[in-house]
Formats: structure tokens, sequence, C-alpha cells
């Protein structure tokens, strides 16, 4: 069954905008896994736009549920996450500054890089997810670095949906199985919203886990986080 993990980045960007303590990060974890969500991500950048260092350090001890951490692999975020202990290392090729994620890692071009990284996180117990496009070859080099998973970028994805839906999803079907037969759990990321989760989940049921934040978020602002998270769980239930 595949897991919904909140990504809560969004909360911490309107709490700096205003500066002070309110929205609350912590209480919208804590709050997020008691209507239902099950895990918590964070994407903490360099300068800090939204999560910051302390936020992650503020959260660990009330998550119950998974506490994914994702961003750049830089030493700094290295040694964030393995001091935190993180469930799961989400590795972005993201630069710095950069607005959002927006592609994949070229896992062939930077297997050694990564094979290091994976190295360290798991000498420490910390599942492994590579970001990926749906890509065969980055795929196979995601497996080959050794990585437990890749999180498939589904901007692309998204942004077709409307227009052609099984058009849109082809590419990442494939780009599932091969990484199933190839042992990687498959997690998946980046405009899912309730008009175009459902058909992906029914493409590929065995995606272990999908991490939604923007959409989500906004849709709360309407709906409340209790009701949001609820429609979210009903779309990927089997």
């Amino acid at each position: 069954m595949t897991r919904l993990s909140v990504n809560i980045n969004k909360i911490a960007t309107l709490r700096n905008s205003r500066g002070g303590k309110m929205p609350s990060v912590l209480d919208a974890a804590i709050y997020c896994q008691k209507f239902g969500a099950e895990g918590i991500t964070v994407h903490p950048r360099p300068d800090e736009r939204h999560i910051t260092r302390q936020d992650v350090y503020d959260i660990k001890p009330h998550i119950t549920t998974e506490f994914n951490i994702e961003g750049y692999p830089s030493e700094d975020f290295i040694r964030l996450v393995t001091d935190i202990k993180a469930d799961q290392a989400t590795l972005v090729p993201d630069q710095p500054g950069q607005l959002t994620s927006d592609h994949g890692w070229n896992t062939v071009e930077h297997h050694d890089f990564l094979v290091d990284v994976i190295r360290r996180f798991k000498a420490v117990g910390i599942r492994t997810s590579i970001f990926v496009d749906p890509d065969l070859k980055a795929v196979e080099g995601a497996a080959k670095v050794g990585a437990d998973r890749i999180e498939l970028y589904t901007e692309p994805y998204a942004s077709m949906y409307l227009s052609d839906p099984d058009k849109a999803v082809a590419p990442f079907v494939e780009a599932a199985k091969l990484a199933k037969e190839l042992g990687l759990g498959i997690n998946a990321g980046h405009d899912l919203s309730l008009k175009n989760l459902k058909f992906l989940i029914d493409k590929i049921p065995y995606i272990d886990e999908v991490s939604i934040g923007h959409a989500l978020i906004a849709d709360a602002l309407y709906m409340g986080l209790r009701d949001t998270i609820h429609e979210y769980l009903e779309c990927i239930e089997p």
C-alpha cells in the first residue's frame, strides 16, 4: 500500500514571510500525523528560506511515523541527516538557491559521488532514495550506486495529465516497472494533486510512498488540514 508523506515546507514559507513562530511547523507535523499522514517530509535548503536546521531538530522527537529529509547531499546536509538519524534521505540534485526541484540525477555521470554519499547514510542505517526522471538509464544507475529507492520526479506527468493522461503516465510506468525488477523501492513526488494522484496510483499500484506538499497545503487553505489529508489518503487507497 502506498504511504502518504506530507511535505511541510510551505508551512515554513508562510511562517518566514512574517517572522515569528506562526504557523508552527512543529504543530503542522504533529497534526498531519494525527490526521492520518504516514510520514513527514522536509527539504532544508542552504539559505533556510523555508525549513531551517533548527526546525529539523525540533520536529524529529515528535515524529511517530517516518521522517524523510530531502536535499542536495552537501557535507552540511549529510551531517544534519546522520545526526538526526532520519528514516529516509532523499537525494536531489538542486543547486543552491534553486526555487524548487526541477530534474532528477544523472546517476551515470555522478555514479562515484552517489556511491560515497549512499555508503555514508547506510553506515548509520538510513534508507536512501534518489530523485530521478522517468529515464531507464537513470533508474539502472540508481540501482548500481546502491540506492534503496528511487523517487520519480512527476512534474512532467502532472503537466501533461489533463491533456493526455495515458501518454503522461507511460514513461513513469516503464521506469517503475524497471525499478521493481531491479529490486528498488519506488517513491514519487512533485506537482501531485487531488486531480492526478489517483490515476498515477492506479497505473503504478506498487509505489511505496508519495511525498506531497504544495498542492496539499494549498488545498488545506480551503478544506482544512484534516479533510485534505483524508482526501489524499482516499486517492491512494487500493
